[in-house]
């Protein structure tokens, strides 16, 4: 029997955005079909329209001739597709052999849970994977890299007919990795269906038989991998150049003295990295996921311990052991994930802008309001936040609201803000503001402020900083001026395992 899963005219969108549009493809049994494309390209939405997380506007998911129609992802277990997230889905204070089999736990013939019996399945399930894990300890006390396995045993365990891998390596080591190739290999060899999402280009050539390219949405090739290259997997990502937008933008051109002065810095995450940042100068980080640019931030920013290394600031060895040491010293971070990390959901505009600088605007023991609010005004006139009050609460904002509104805090005129540190400070912004927010970003550059600028958008990152550094796997594998950068030439060193040193050489 024919084994086939089919994609026709899939379509998604969300408030403002087209995450999918038209997409038609189809995976065989027996063969790895790879879903390349750059971040934001649409692959992760359309696995979750596969596992009923989200549900498609327009099309058709077909499996073996029949329809899918879901209303749950349970339905979509029961159908026999098993998608694995590089976001887990477990729960930390179970067991690992809990979570590998839930839903489905062993009972006795009293219908209590049947531990001998799952311990055993579990242990053997294990051992076929060749790892050093014990069934009965809380998932939430594994390494990550532990947690993304016990979620692709969990995947493997359900005998799923399609399985879908998320970036299944962006936190496993070479060991790791070896262990998955194999068990995809077998799953090829017993006929599955599996799609596989990795940026990681050498792991699409040494295990994925087809290629489909995603950008901005949309199905841009399909190709046969043992008939393709890197170069043209590239071009076909990358397929524009940078818009009017950035060539429109007024920089800042006089650099200042030697701002920030990082060297061989090591945490957890972060493998001997260094740059350097001068005053008036916008660097960016770029990279794909899993390649530390965050964690290199939240490190300087003092909320990772450093491990080794040093962090001067203008000239003045320095290392903050809590995020409130950075701010005083003149540091502030937008945060890429800014529910868990940037807002107080459940307090109003007022309160988010106002947090940092509480203490100017007292009078001897009270809060001056009149400044709070005109802090608050400010803030929402600069970013055009809609909103019918400051008093209204963050957590009923939009997503890209919530974004303005950590943007407000820390560029008001009561910070004294030497270093500017933006981690995807665009995500869930219009167009029109976010061309707002690139020149404001530039202005600040101009007053002498260094900015770090993050983002997964690579024409944003290349056009918005003066150089960029490019990361893989916790180091830096590259530094580009802007005039010599190009998304052709940051996507390669973004995959590539060389590092290089600022001035291009080879290390």
């Amino acid at each position: 029997m024919e084994h086939y899963l089919e994609f026709t005219g899939i379509g998604k969108s969300f408030p403002g955005v087209t995450a999918l549009k038209d997409i038609s493809f189809r995976a065989e049994g027996g063969r790895v079909l790879a879903l390349l494309g750059e971040n934001g390209a649409g692959k992760s939405t359309l696995l979750k329209i596969l596992s009923a997380d989200y549900f498609a506007d327009e099309g058709e998911v077909i499996l073996n001739g029949q329809t899918l129609h879901f209303s749950s992802p349970h339905d979509s277990i029961k159908a026999g597709i098993s998608v694995v997230y590089q976001e887990r889905q477990m729960i930390p204070e179970m067991s690992v052999m809990e979570n590998i089999y839930a839903g489905t736990l062993p009972t006795n013939k009293l219908g209590f849970i049947d531990k001998a019996r799952l311990k055993k399945d579990a242990r053997d399930l294990i051992d076929k994977f060749g790892l050093p894990i014990d069934p009965t300890k809380p998932v939430g006390r594994l390494s990550v890299a532990y947690q993304q396995m016990v979620e692709i045993m969990k995947a493997y365990r359900r005998g799923a007919s399609v399985i879908a891998f998320d970036e299944p390596t962006a936190s496993l080591a070479e060991a790791e990795i070896s262990i998955l190739f194999k068990l995809i290999e077998e799953l090829k060899r017993e006929g599955k269906i599996i799609l596989y999402v990795s940026h990681r280009l050498s792991e699409i050539f040494q295990i994925c038989d087809d290629i489909v390219v995603f950008k901005d949405g949309q199905l841009v090739k399909t190709l046969v991998t043992s008939e393709s290259n890197e170069t043209e997997l590239i071009r076909a990502m990358v397929g524009r150049d940078i818009g009017d937008t950035y060539a429109n933008l007024s920089r800042n051109t006089q650099y200042g003295d030697k701002l920030l002065d990082v060297k061989n810095l090591v945490t957890k995450q972060v493998k001997d990295v260094s740059f350097t940042l001068r005053e008036g100068e916008i660097i960016g980080f770029a990279g794909l996921i899993g390649a530390g640019r965050t964690e290199v931030v939240r490190a300087i920013f003092g909320a990772d311990k450093i491990i080794s290394g040093e962090i001067s600031l203008q000239g003045q060895l320095v290392e903050f052991k809590a995020p409130h040491e950075a701010v005083s010293a003149g540091l502030a971070l937008c945060p890429e994930d800014r529910k868990e990390q940037g807002l107080v959901l459940y307090r109003t505009i007022r309160d988010n802008v106002s947090i940092p600088v509480l203490s100017k605007i007292r009078r001897l023991i009270f809060l001056d309001r009149k400044a709070e609010s005109a802090l608050s005004h400010d803030a929402v006139g600069k970013y055009q936040i809609k909103t019918p009050s400051i008093d209204k609460i963050v957590v009923e904002l939009s997503g890209g609201n919530q974004q303005k509104v950590i943007l407000g805090r820390w560029t008001s005129d009561k910070m004294d803000t030497k270093i500017l540190i933006l981690d995807e400070p665009t995500k869930g912004i219009d167009v029109g503001t976010k061309a707002e927010i690139y020149q404001t970003v530039c202005d600040f550059a101009k007053q002498g402020i260094g900015v770090i600028f993050i983002s997964s958008e690579l024409t944003e990152v290349i056009g918005v900083s003066d150089r960029v550094y490019v990361m893989r796997g916790g180091k830096i594998t590259g530094c580009v001026e802007r005039e010599d950068a190009t998304e052709e030439g940051i996507l390669s060193l973004a995959m590539s395992d060389t590092v290089t040193t600022e001035g291009g050489e080879s290390a």
